[in-house]
């Protein structure tokens, strides 16, 4: 199933900023680790700005046994929650996430406004990487890409529109067949297809995104962003 479009209309004039320039980054950043990947500098890139939950931990664990050194460690963890999030392993990965970005972020993005949608995508992406974190301690592969963010963007879609049908196109082989499929089947579309990410993968040596309890965590983005429009309803 590839997501089109949404059936929900806005009288307003205003365009979805927000999504294009995070659609923007996305690609440039994309760009810039295709150039490193013909340099073969993309591997020492990804691992100084992937989040690796092993390097994470550790570094807190240090820092609470009273070595301050370790302090510099942690904030470049800290940066990496950021950075990872616009970073990306492969072509399908970066294609699945900025589609769904523009098919369900440009009506979110509506819905919330800029800031409150900015902060959603970036909170999204930030606590979705720390319960990576906390679900798996001790890996030591680095996590890239906008999946958590992605997420918490399509659950707060799913919970404000959840009776909104999404123009689609099914694709039979060589066929393409135009259908209308229910907001609510992409939560479970979105997680199945997490399984085709490695389709046109760069080469990073050590390999990232391996399908651990850690690396599927990030659906907890779907729960993140249903709370947060819901806090927001209510403000």
């Amino acid at each position: 199933m590839i997501p089109i479009s949404d059936n929900i209309f806005f009288f307003t004039s205003k365009k979805p900023l927000v999504t294009l320039w995070l659609i923007g980054i996305n690609i440039a950043l994309f760009l810039w680790e295709i150039k490193l990947d013909i340099s073969n500098e993309l591997g020492e890139f990804v691992k100084n700005w992937g989040v690796i939950p092993a390097q994470i931990s550790g570094g807190v664990k240090e820092v609470l046994a009273g070595n301050p050194a370790a302090t510099i460690v942690v904030m470049m963890g800290v940066g990496s929650l950021i950075v990872g999030m616009f970073l990306h392993s492969s072509f399908s990965q970066i294609l699945g996430n900025l589609l769904f970005l523009w098919v369900f972020g440009k009506t979110v993005e509506k819905v919330l406004g800029y800031k409150r949608f900015l902060g959603l995508y970036l909170l999204g992406g930030m606590l979705t990487a720390i319960v990576q974190i906390f679900a798996d301690p001790n890996l030591g592969v680095p996590l890239i890409g906008a999946n958590g963010a992605i997420a918490s963007i399509l659950g707060a879609y799913i919970l404000k529109f959840s009776n909104s049908k999404i123009d689609s196109i099914l694709p039979l082989i060589i066929v393409f067949v135009p259908v209308q499929i229910p907001a609510f089947y992409y939560v479970f579309w979105w997680f199945l297809q997490q399984l085709f990410y490695g389709i046109g993968s760069l080469n990073i040596p050590g390999g990232v995104n391996p399908f651990s309890i850690g690396y599927w965590m990030h659906g907890v983005g779907l729960i993140i962003g249903a709370v947060w429009i819901r806090l927001v309803q209510y403000r």
